[in-house]
C-alpha cells in the first residue's frame, strides 16, 4: 500500500472511509483503558494527524499507547472525516507497526523546551513545532528568491567559495591551506597549493560583476564566511548571501528591485506558510504578521544619509550613540528612522565614502558614494547595495586610497576597461531575512547548524 502524506489528508484529497497508510513520528499519546490516541507527524506539514486506537482492534494496543515522543510508526487505517471537530479528520487505526521506539532518554519531552536548550541539541530541534516552522519558512524563502529572479530574467551564477581577494577590504577571513603549520611561525605562500594565500570567501560580488557584464543581470546565492570573533545575535561565521548584479541600472533602479524582491518573498510566505506564520506570531513575535503586512503594503521611503543625520540630531538626547555627519549609523538610529520617522521600511542613501567599500560609485561632491541601506522596523538594516564605480581611474585611485593593492584586483579593474557600463548590485544576508520573516531574535535559531565562536559541533 502506498504511503499517503499527511499534507494531502489536510488538502482533503482522500475520501471519507478510504484506506490510508501514514508513516511518521509520534508527537503525543494519550489513552483510556479501551481507547487511545496518537498524534503523528510526517514532516510534510506543520499539523499532525490524529490516530484513534481501539484495544479490541489492535493486538499491540498496550505497547502503542505507551510510546514515547519521537517513536517511528506506520499506521494503516480508515480516514474518518470530522468537519464538526477542530481537526477535520482522524484515522481509525487497523494496524500500527512500531518501526523504532524511543526510550525515556529522548531529549525532547512534552514540556516546551527553551531555545537555549534546543541549540544544544541542534540535530533534534527541527522536530519541535517552532523550529519546524522556522526551517520550513527558510525553505520557502529560498524558493521564493530563485523564483523571483528567474521570473525577472536573471541568470543564477555560482561564484567560488575560495578566493584570493577581500571584497570589503579589512574583513577577517578564514585562511585555507594545505600546509602543516605546527612548529612554524608562518605559512609560506610559495608552498601553497594555489601559489598564494587563499581564503573562504566573504562575498561573491566581485565574481558576480564579471557574469553581469556578460548576461546583463545575474544573482548569486551561496555560503559566505567571516572570521570575526563576534558573539552577537545577528552575526555568524558561516552564512548565506543573495547578491544580484544588474547592468545598465543606477541606484534608483536598484532600490526599486530591492523593494520588489522583499515584497515578493513576504507575499510568497503568506501564500505558502499560513500555519507557520500563525504559530510564530503566537509563540515567537506577537507582532510578526502585523509587521510583515506593514512591509508588503507600504511604499518604502527614501532619504539621504545627510538628511537623515539632520533629522536624528533633533533626537540625539535619546540615543546611546550620538549622531554626527561621518559616523557609521547604529541599529538604534536605523530603527528610529524606520519606526518613528517613516513608520515603514526606508532606504538611506549617499553615505560618506570613508565608511563604505572601495567599489562604490563616487558622487560629484567628492565626499559621498551612491550607496543605499534598506532599514526596516524591528531590526534595522536588512540589506545594503550601491551603484558600482565604472570609471577605471577613479576605482584605481580609491583602491590605493584605502590601502589595498591594485595587483590583487587586476581582473576586477579590467572590467572597467573592457565594456564598462553603469551597473549596480546589493547584498542581503539570507539569515537576516529569515530572522525578519519569522520573528526569530537570534541568528543561531534560523541556521540549521550554526557556525559561531565555540560552536561547530555538528
Amino acid at each position: 500500500m502506498e504511503k499517503t502524506d499527511i499534507k494531502e489528508l489536510y488538502n482533503l484529497k482522500v475520501a471519507d472511509g478510504e484506506k490510508v497508510l501514514i508513516k511518521g513520528w509520534v508527537r503525543t499519546t494519550r489513552d483510556s483503558k479501551v481507547f487511545g490516541f496518537l498524534e503523528v507527524n510526517d514532516g510534510t506539514c506543520l499539523k499532525n494527524a490524529q490516530v484513534v486506537l481501539e484495544k479490541n482492534v489492535l493486538n499491540n494496543f498496550d505497547e502503542v499507547v505507551k510510546l514515547n515522543m519521537g517513536s517511528t510508526v506506520y499506521v494503516k487505517g480508515s480516514l474518518v472525516l470530522t468537519p464538526q471537530n477542530k481537526q477535520p479528520f482522524e484515522i481509525k487505526a487497523e494496524q500500527v507497526q512500531v518501526f523504532q521506539a524511543t526510550d525515556e532518554t529522548y531529549p525532547i519531552q512534552k514540556k516546551r523546551a527553551s531555545v537555549e536548550y534546543l541549540r544544544e541539541i541542534a540535530y533534534l530541534r527541527p522536530r519541535t513545532n517552532m523550529f519546524n516552522a522556522i526551517f520550513r519558512v527558510r525553505s520557502e524563502c529560498a524558493f521564493a528568491i530563485h523564483k523571483f529572479f528567474h521570473e525577472k530574467g536573471f541568470v543564477y551564477a555560482h561564484t567560488p567559495i575560495l578566493t584570493a581577494s577581500d571584497c570589503e577590504g579589512g574583513s577577517q577571513l578564514f585562511r585555507v591551506t594545505t600546509q602543516e603549520i605546527y612548529g612554524k611561525d608562518k605559512l609560506n605562500a610559495k608552498d601553497e597549493l594555489f601559489g598564494k594565500p587563499v581564503y573562504l570567501t566573504p562575498t561573491g560580488q566581485l565574481e558576480g560583476e564579471c557574469f553581469a557584464q556578460a548576461f546583463g543581470k545575474i544573482y548569486t546565492f551561496g555560503p559566505t564566511f567571516r572570521a570575526e570573533n563576534s558573539n552577537t545575535t545577528r552575526h555568524a561565521n558561516e552564512f548565506w548571501m543573495i547578491e544580484p548584479e544588474v547592468c545598465f541600472a543606477d541606484l534608483d533602479d536598484l532600490m526599486d528591485l530591492e523593494e520588489e524582491m522583499i515584497k515578493f518573498i513576504i507575499n510568497h510566505i503568506f501564500d505558502t506558510c499560513k500555519n507557520e506564520l500563525e504559530l510564530l506570531n503566537n509563540f515567537v513575535d506577537k507582532t510578526l504578521i502585523e509587521k510583515l503586512n506593514n512591509v508588503r503594503n507600504s511604499k518604502f521611503g527614501r532619504i539621504t544619509y545627510t538628511d537623515a543625520i539632520e533629522l536624528m540630531k533633533k533626537n540625539n538626547d535619546n540615543f546611546q550613540y550620538k549622531v554626527e555627519w561621518g559616523i557609521d549609523i547604529q541599529t538604534e538610529h536605523e530603527r528610529y528612522m524606520a519606526e518613528t520617522v517613516f513608520g515603514c521600511p526606508v532606504f538611506i542613501t549617499d553615505y560618506p565614502k570613508d565608511i563604505k567599500a572601495f567599489y562604490m560609485k563616487q558622487n560629484d561632491d567628492g565626499k559621498t558614494v551612491r550607496a543605499c541601506d534598506l532599514v526596516v522596523p524591528g531590526i534595522g538594516e536588512l540589506c545594503g547595495g550601491s551603484q558600482r564605480e565604472e570609471d577605471y581611474t577613479k576605482l584605481a585611485n580609491r583602491i590605493n586610497e584605502v590601502g589595498l593593492k591594485e595587483q590583487d584586483y587586476w581582473w576586477y579593474m579590467n572590467l572597467r576597461k573592457y565594456g564598462s557600463c553603469i551597473h549596480s548590485g546589493f547584498g542581503i544576508g539570507f539569515e537576516r531575512l529569515v530572522m525578519y520573516v519569522t520573528g526569530a531574535g537570534n541568528i543561531r535559531d534560523v541556521l540549521p547548524f550554526p557556525r559561531t565562536p565555540n560552536n561547530c559541533e555538528y
